[in-house]
């Protein structure tokens, strides 16, 4: 945080699970935070990720390779420029495994990103409130 930013709240103590660094990258955007860059950028997140998380609860079973492989891609890079390195990771372990045929569960794919998505959730939503 440069000299001129003026400190925010502090962040949520499960906010750790978050790439400090991605956060300031965003928060550079709106140094004042006048217009609610931050904000507007996790609200987007929230909405995306629970959007996505419901499309992927439906291929639990006999889900779709192809349909786990899009939301995997899709979740990777948006938790990333978030800062949500667990998703992150989870989601290109995932789409790594899928898209090189690896001997795996399925199953397991999806409950691994479902498991790491509820999380980012919550700190999301926990940052949002602060």
């Amino acid at each position: 945080m440069s000299p001129e930013t003026p400190p925010g709240p502090a962040p949520p103590a499960n906010a750790a699970s978050f790439d400090p660094v991605a956060l300031e990258r965003l928060r550079e955007l709106d140094p004042d935070g006048r217009h609610g860059v931050l904000p507007r950028v996790l609200t987007a997140f929230e909405i995306s990720l629970s959007r996505l998380m419901v499309q992927l609860a439906a291929e639990l079973e006999g889900g779709s390779i192809s349909v786990v492989s899009h939301v995997a891609h899709t979740l990777k890079s948006s938790s990333a420029s978030v800062g949500a390195v667990v998703l992150s990771q989870a989601c290109a372990d995932v789409e790594r495994r899928l898209r090189s045929g690896e001997a795996g569960s399925l199953e397991a794919d999806i409950q691994r990103i479902l498991l790491a998505g509820e999380g980012a959730l919550s700190t999301v939503r926990a940052m949002l409130r602060t």
